[in-house]
C-alpha cells in the first residue's frame, strides 16, 4: 500500500473510531498490536511485565487522543510507538527518582539467574530509553525488524554508508548508556 493510500484509509478509520464505530477501533488494534507489544518488550528490555504494562497504557493514552491522531503526519502504528516511548521513559524516570542512590553491587550473595536478568533487562531498557530518536529508530530497524541495511537506507532516505555510520554511532551511545558491571 503506498503512501497516499495509507493516509486516506487511516483518515477513514480515524474518522469512523470518532463517530463511535467499534469495528474501526477493532481493525486498527488487530493491526498494530503486534508490532507494538514488539516494540514495547524490546524497547523494555525483554520484561514482559513491564512491556504488558507498557503497551496498555499506551492504548488507553491512544484512546483519549485520537483526535490529535493525523494519518497525515504519520502512520498510526508509528504513532502508537511514539505514546509507547514516552511511557517508557516516563516509567523509568519516575523509577529512577524513587531509587535510594546507595550503589548495589552486581553480583549479591543468593542472587538467581531470572534476577540477574530482570536487571540486565532493565539496564538494557534505561539505555534505550536515553537514545536520541533517531539512534533508537536505526537500532531498531536493525535488530527488532532485522531489516538489512540497504533496507534501512531505503527507508530512511540516506546511502548504505551514511546508515552504517550511524549505525555505529548509535550502538556507541547504547553502550555508552548501557554502561559496564564490572
Amino acid at each position: 500500500m503506498g503512501e497516499g493510500d495509507r493516509v486516506w484509509r487511516e483518515r477513514g478509520l480515524r474518522e469512523a473510531v470518532l463517530s463511535g464505530d467499534a469495528r474501526a477501533w477493532q481493525t486498527w488494534y488487530d493491526e498494530s498490536f503486534a508490532g507494538l507489544d514488539a516494540y514495547a518488550v524490546w524497547r523494555c528490555g525483554g520484561l514482559r511485565d513491564l512491556a504488558d504494562e507498557v503497551v496498555q497504557e499506551t492504548w488507553l493514552i491512544a484512546v483519549r487522543r485520537v483526535r490529535q491522531f493525523d494519518p497525515g503526519q504519520a502512520a498510526f502504528a508509528a504513532w502508537l510507538r511514539g505514546i509507547a516511548t514516552n511511557v517508557i521513559r516516563n516509567r523509568l524516570r519516575s523509577q529512577r527518582a524513587s531509587l535510594s542512590p546507595v550503589a548495589i553491587p552486581a553480583e549479591l550473595p543468593n542472587r538467581t539467574d531470572t534476577e540477574r536478568q530482570c536487571d540486565l533487562s532493565e539496564r538494557i531498557a534505561r539505555a534505550l530509553a536515553v537514545l536520541p530518536e533517531r539512534y533508537e529508530q536505526v537500532l531498531r530497524a536493525k535488530y527488532l525488524d532485522r531489516k538489512s541495511v540497504a533496507e534501512i537506507a531505503a527507508e530512511f532516505g540516506d546511502t548504505p554508508k551514511a546508515v552504517e555510520s550511524l549505525l555505529s554511532r548509535a550502538r556507541t551511545a547504547f553502550r555508552e548508556g548501557f554502561g559496564s558491571d564490572e
